[in-house]
Order: structure tokens, then sequence, then C-alpha cells
């Protein structure tokens, strides 16, 4: 049976995300294992709209959105040292960072 590791990574900044990306593929392509990915998954886009004023002026309304960056990365033929590498590695703050075995 082969060893799967599923990597997603989540941000509101795509440059910091990248980043984390190519630490973790440099980290399982070190440890000699195969690397698919990073590939990009759609952004999800958070869309909200406010009233400008409480009582009057209904229709002057502002809209504000959060758009969160996706990235997916498979490491095949994982082993144990590809995981303590992976858990001892330092992410840039504000990456998200979800790790599945299969």
């Amino acid at each position: 049976m082969e060893n799967k590791l599923r990597i997603q990574l989540q941000s509101y900044d795509h440059k910091l995300l990248d980043q984390a990306a190519k630490k973790i593929a440099e980290v399982a392509l070190k440890a000699g294992s195969k690397v698919v990915g990073p590939m990009p998954l759609p952004t999800k886009v958070k869309k909200y709209t406010v009233l400008r004023s409480v009582h009057v002026n209904k229709d002057s309304r502002e809209q504000f959105e959060m758009r969160i960056h996706r990235r997916f990365i498979e490491i095949n033929d994982s082993n144990t040292n590809i995981i303590k590498e992976l858990s001892s590695l330092s992410l840039p703050s504000g990456v998200g960072v979800e790790i599945k075995q299969k």
C-alpha cells in the first residue's frame, strides 16, 4: 500500500501561501518522495454588504469581500521522516495547514 499525504493550505494572502507551499515541496523532495503540486484550488470569495448609515440613505451601501486562496499538495511514498520534518517546519503566520494521511 502506498502512503500518501494530502496537504491543503489556506490563506488570505496568496504570496504567503505560495512561499509556504514552496517550503513544503522542497522538504518533501529533499526527503526523496514524489511531490504532486502545489495545485491551486478555486478561491473562495465571501461578500458582505453593509448600510453606510443606519436610519437614512438606505440606498447607500458599501460592499466588502474576503478572498480565501487555497493550494493542494500531495506527497507520495511518504515515511515517518517526512512527517517529522513537516511538523518541525516553520511556516509564515496566516497560513492554515490541514494534513490528511491516506
